[in-house]
């Protein structure tokens, strides 16, 4: 035997010794990388919704705004104004949603991985003297909110009824601070740590 051909022979000798090895380790040989993409995630922040259907006894179906995955998503509930005051009062409708945001999630909603942002404590008033009618002002300037806690109040007001007739919210904090006029954008409900929210002063 030529030692070209004895060459040849130790070489498939040593792959085939190999291939076994790999296959005993539970590993196959590939040549080709492979990308299997991301891994799946393990919070699906999704939930079965409640019943929105009628309520009594003061409560009504909303919408608010919490975080999950760095991302705003809508969570129904329920909540309950004082006797003789209904949805259309605003300023209520704005505190009742408020306290809902201030609640830390839990039993499902926990599960599915969501947080809120908003501290509590935070209280919210009507138009200040020399303020337009659709002002609502907080307990804390909105400059001194975390950015999440700022987009969910912005979003839960706009999309909950607390927002003027343009959806914009305007938000001011104690005194004489000033008044913006913020937008819930698409941008903000995605990246909410991110993208500032879209706010103009308003006179």
């Amino acid at each position: 035997m030529t030692a070209r051909k004895a060459g040849r022979r130790y070489a498939v000798l040593g792959a085939a010794v190999l291939a076994v090895l790999l296959a005993g380790c539970g590993i196959r040989p590939t040549e080709v990388p492979t990308d299997f993409g991301a891994a799946p995630s393990r919070v699906p922040c999704t939930l079965s919704g409640p019943d929105l259907g009628s309520r009594s006894g003061g409560e009504f179906a909303v919408q608010v705004y919490l975080v999950c995955t760095s991302q705003l998503v809508s969570v129904d509930r329920s909540v309950t104004l004082p006797k003789g005051q209904g949805a259309s009062d605003r300023v209520r409708l704005a505190q009742a949603l408020l306290d809902e945001l201030e609640q830390s999630p839990v039993g499902a909603e926990r599960q599915a991985g969501y947080t809120t942002d908003v501290r509590p404590g935070m209280t919210v008033s009507g138009p200040g003297k020399g303020d337009p009618d659709n002002a609502l002002r907080l307990s804390v300037p909105p400059d001194d909110l975390s950015p999440y806690a700022l987009a969910q109040i912005v979003c839960t007001y706009a999309n909950g009824g607390a927002a003027a007739k343009d959806d914009k919210v305007v938000l001011g904090g104690p005194g004489d601070d000033a008044l913006r006029a913020y937008d819930c954008s698409p941008e903000m409900r995605t990246r909410p740590g991110l993208v500032p929210a879209p706010a103009e002063t308003v006179g």
